[in-house]
């Protein structure tokens, strides 16, 4: 295989010796220089290369088998996990892990005549067990799970039944060690770290160690071999999984990879600037990008979001706003945007908020009265998958079925994804991706709404102010803006003050500051404002095609949504006694949804 021309950088990395750091911006072939450290090592030496995923650990099989590596093992930190246990314990792995209603059956949890105390407790038992089993700890007792809360009320709850909770923790993960159940993924990975497990190898490459669990970190830095340790502190966005920045805990030798060849220079900038928000949060050490990009092909576009109702909105913007549309494509499958992971759906969520209980599949949501009901179970467990769904389901109503129904009949398959006209993607699908054209979805934090949580909460010691949740936001900006070759199109809420002009960088004029541009493009659309009647139908039944559309166009913000800083502003408008109404017309949404808003929030008041 020919060898392409190095920098200096990467032949600094290839020819070191020892224990070794290596800090790699977005883009900087360090997939490249690995192999090439790899190829520099003795022929008979034994290497491991730590990949961050399933879909990256083949894609490193091909290319260190194209290069002729036989002595190099690729794995995952799962995948070699469960070499080392599932067959030696002669373990079954439940799959896709444990439901909510399955884990009060096992333990026999049974309400206390709090509402839902069963599901609840179920709930942060399961995700005790995951915070154990990504941990370096030995004992479940060594943990305060409390320290991972966020939410008042569910802290408050966690806090009345913490024995039960820790108890029913450690009862469930006796039942998977002992094989009387099914062991969990995380699991066996645990179980490999509390092994102290000697790996054979000469050479261990720890790949994407900003985002490692703090359990396979141990098993890594206990190991006699040469270990080298590759990732990019700016690209941390799974603390929520409870992966830890391994970059900060190790104290090798440290080299940089600062030129990326994805990008270019103006892109460099910007990504560079965005890192520099974090002096709000703290003293950040500038970041140098060279960027040596020369990407001009605009054929792979994609279209990235903060959240999932974020992409769902765009999604359904793109295919009405574009009426020839025949492919579009969801990175990780439109479907696991429908589902929790503990297999709840939002077709479930969508039959408990129209009352057809006989429609619902999963238990746990059966098992609630009403949406209502289903909102504070989320408040108590800090269940972001289930508030999302709530969220779609309470701003879209009866037209989820419609709207995901022309979304999938637009959606191509895996074999078919370039066919796709627009690829859709949440910023952690997109991880490890990179596109010709990236569009940013309104829906990250900007600098102004940084500054201004800093000023309100300047005085309040509560922790409301989450310095390492904040960073982790800016984070998943620098990411999302990193995937491009070519060109971005970014919202112009989210480009730095005075960032010059760019012809790679496309400032977008959103719906929410003119009504009259595409989300998808920086020029305005000629002639008049295109009719609902002839946009492409979304939705059945008929009679209900275009509602989204229209509700959008006479009110600015319908669908899109709430931020604290709207909920504030809601708030303290309704208590000086303003019409709904004024309200709806102030904020750009339309009455059914302020109210909506305000009953979530416990401020709505029927006689007022």
């Amino acid at each position: 295989m020919k060898k392409q021309e190095l920098t200096h950088q990467q032949s600094a990395i290839i020819n070191s010796s020892g224990d070794l750091r290596i800090n790699a911006v977005a883009g900087s072939g360090k997939t490249t220089t690995i192999i090439e450290y790899a190829a520099s090592r003795p022929a008979n030496a034994r290497i491991l290369y730590l990949a961050f995923n399933k879909s990256v650990k083949l894609e490193a099989v091909r290319k260190f088998s194209d290069y002729g590596l036989t002595n190099t093992k690729v794995e995952t930190a799962h995948s070699l996990a469960y070499k080392h246990i599932v067959f030696q314990h002669n373990y079954k792995v439940k799959a896709q892990g444990y439901k909510i209603s399955e884990i009060c059956q096992l333990l026999g949890i049974r309400g206390n005549g709090e509402k839902h105390a069963e599901f609840v407790i179920a709930n942060h038992i399961n995700k005790f067990v995951t915070y154990f089993c990504n941990s370096d700890k030995a004992k479940v007792q060594d943990l305060n799970y409390l320290d991972t809360m966020v939410d008042v009320n569910a802290k408050a709850f966690v806090k009345s039944f913490y024995k039960f909770i820790e108890d029913g923790t450690r009862v469930l993960l006796a039942k998977m060690d002992r094989g009387e159940i099914e062991i969990t993924h995380d699991f066996y990975l645990k179980k490999f770290q509390l092994s102290n497990p000697a790996l054979p190898y000469d050479y261990i490459l720890f790949d994407e160690a900003q985002d490692a669990s703090a359990a396979m970190l141990d098993v890594f830095k206990k190991q006699k071999a040469t270990k080298v340790i590759v990732g990019d502190t700016h690209q941390q966005i799974y603390s929520w999984r409870h992966a830890v920045n391994s970059l900060d805990k190790t104290d090798f030798d440290t080299l940089q990879l600062s030129s990326s060849f994805r990008f270019t220079q103006d892109i460099a900038n910007l990504a560079t600037e965005i890192i520099s928000w974090k002096n709000h949060l703290f003293e950040c050490k500038p970041v140098a990008i060279d960027g040596k990009g020369t990407g001009k092909r605009e054929v792979v576009k994609a279209t990235i979001a903060r959240t999932n109702l974020g992409l769902l909105l765009n999604a359904i913007d793109f295919i009405t706003d574009n009426s020839k549309v025949k492919h579009i494509y969801f990175e990780g499958n439109i479907s696991s945007y429908m589902y929790a992971d503990d297999g709840a759906s939002l077709y479930d969520v969508l039959s408990l908020y129209n009352g057809n209980h006989d429609r619902i599949r999963d238990q746990l949501v059966g098992s609630m009265k009403d949406i209502d009901d289903l909102e504070e179970y989320v408040e108590k467990t800090e269940d972001h998958q289930l508030a999302t769904m709530i969220e779609i389901v309470r701003e879209y109503g009866n037209e989820v079925h419609g709207i995901i129904k022309s979304l999938k009949e637009l959606h191509t398959g895996d074999e078919d994804r370039s066919k796709a006209e627009m690829i859709f993607s949440t910023v952690h699908r997109s991880k490890g991706m990179e596109y010709d054209v990236v569009y940013l979805v309104n829906d990250f934090l900007s600098e102004g709404k940084l500054k201004d949580l800093k000023e309100k909460h300047k005085n309040d010691k509560s922790g409301a102010f989450d310095v390492a949740r904040l960073n982790e936001e800016i984070n998943l900006l620098y990411v999302a803006i990193t995937r491009t070759r070519n060109k971005l199109h970014i919202p112009e809420a989210l480009v730095p003050k005075d960032f010059p002009a760019s012809s790679q960088i496309i400032k977008v004029k959103t719906r929410e500051s003119n009504p009259e541009y595409n989300s998808f493009s920086s020029e305005k659309k000629s002639g008049s404002k295109q009719s609902p009647a002839t946009k492409k139908q979304i939705v059945k039944p008929k009679e209900k095609a275009y509602t989204v559309i229209q509700r959008r166009e006479t009110n600015k913000d319908a669908y899109k949504p709430w931020t604290p800083e709207q909920d504030y502003e809601l708030k303290e408008i309704y208590d000086n006694g303003t019409p709904i109404s004024r309200i709806a017309a102030h904020l750009g949404r339309t009455k059914g949804a302020v109210i909506s808003r305000l009953k979530k929030l416990n401020h709505y008041f029927d006689d007022l």
